[in-house]
């Protein structure tokens, strides 16, 4: 049996990962370790190593690196910590191949230690484009250290390729959120209002805002602005999610408490566990913010989002996508599109440009089948 490590640092990634870590765990031909690290580990972010756990899953070994200053040289420096943290976890647990999903730091650790260790690496969600996010450049760099590159559409797959990568390891799979929100056993709103303490109104909205590429330098007005511009519905259900643990994640956080606190109508959850989540998008009326959730889960659920600055900018994005600056102006007009008579018609007809399901298998189909896991020596392939 060949030992596949899955590094998860996120609540997010964590949640996209938690299907395709059961049907490794159920393998006869692979043996699953986990090492769970970054926010994962953090009280300030909910400790969500606990939902890993509480999935019945064994967590091989823990790794610190989040430091609290939050600030691009507390990023930087808990990449540091990552690597000696890694390096020390793969000697334990002499893993035939790490499976990382996306482009955070966390992972970015993760793969610069497998890569000197000369650990193959298959690498999940490669081929996109954040523009306006600092995960843009982590996720080429990861795409270049690893061996097998599962992507979501075919585009990404062209990108990859084109990031000279050989075509016979680069497949297309479409995105684990869609294969989550097909095998999920979803809760209905009676039971999903119980889990959360939270009675849907006539419109409801999900509400999560991550820093951008400038991180703490960004013009802190864009979470204000959105703030102002949601305060004009207090007849409309709000759920807000936590930002992540990125530089500048503080001041959104505090701002997003403050908002909640005065507000009834607002719900405020630091990690809803992937479950709740896609739970929630059967039943809310759209997304704003500037999450990846709001271009990829929530136009299979044929809902609209209100997609607000840079961070997602490069993105393949359906017609339900509603781009929007970050001035109160503009989200206020993105709104009033939202839940126009026409567009919410339009909804009907969206397409998943990411797939509609069976990712899992086809991973874990290539994982079980691959004759090259001593192999870490790869070609440059040319177009």
């Amino acid at each position: 049996m060949k030992n596949i490590c899955v590094i998860t640092g996120s609540r997010a990634e964590y949640g996209l990962l938690s299907l395709l870590i059961g049907k490794i765990k159920e393998s006869t031909a692979l043996n699953l370790q986990i090492i769970a690290t970054g926010s994962h580990l953090s009280s300030e972010y909910g400790m969500t190593v606990n939902e890993i756990l509480r999935d019945n899953f064994h967590i091989d070994r823990r790794v610190e690196m989040l430091l609290s200053s939050n600030t691009e040289t507390g990023s930087a420096k808990s990449i540091g910590l990552g690597i000696i943290g890694m390096a020390d976890a793969f000697d334990d647990l002499k893993p035939d191949m790490v499976i990382l999903l996306g482009d955070r730091f966390e992972i970015f650790a993760a793969a610069t230690t497998a890569m000197i260790k000369r650990i193959p690496i298959a690498h999940l969600h490669g081929g996109e484009i954040t523009l306006g996010s600092a995960d843009e450049f982590m996720r080429h760099a990861i795409t270049k250290m690893s061996h097998l590159h599962f992507v979501a559409c075919d585009q990404y797959k062209k990108r990859v390729i084109q990031l000279g990568e050989e075509p016979s390891r680069v497949f297309n799979v479409g995105a684990l959120g869609i294969d989550n929100a097909v095998s999920m056993n979803l809760l209905s709103k009676a039971e999903l209002e119980i889990e959360l303490g939270f009675k849907f109104q006539h419109r409801n909205l999900m509400i999560t805002y991550h820093p951008d590429l400038m991180g703490v330098r960004t013009d802190r007005s864009s979470i204000d602005n959105m703030l102002v511009a949601l305060s004009h519905y207090p007849d409309i259900g709000m759920i807000f999610t936590m930002p992540n643990s990125d530089a500048g994640s503080n001041y959104i956080a505090d701002s997003i408490e403050r908002y909640c606190s005065k507000n009834n109508n607002t719900r405020l959850f630091e990690s809803l566990g992937h479950k709740n989540y896609l739970s929630c998008l059967q039943y809310i009326d759209g997304v704003i913010g500037n999450s990846s959730s709001g271009i990829i889960e929530a136009p299979f659920f044929k809902i609209g989002t209100i997609n607000i600055g840079d961070r997602q900018n490069g993105r393949v994005a359906a017609k339900s996508i509603i781009h929007a600056d970050t001035n109160v102006s503009s989200i206020l007009n993105s709104i009033n599109i939202l839940f126009s008579e026409n567009f919410q018609k339009d909804l009907k007809n969206v397409d998943s440009l990411f797939g509609y399901g069976g990712a899992t298998e086809k991973i874990v189909q290539v994982l079980e089948g691959f004759a090259e896991y001593k192999k870490v020596d790869k070609k440059f392939h040319d177009l």
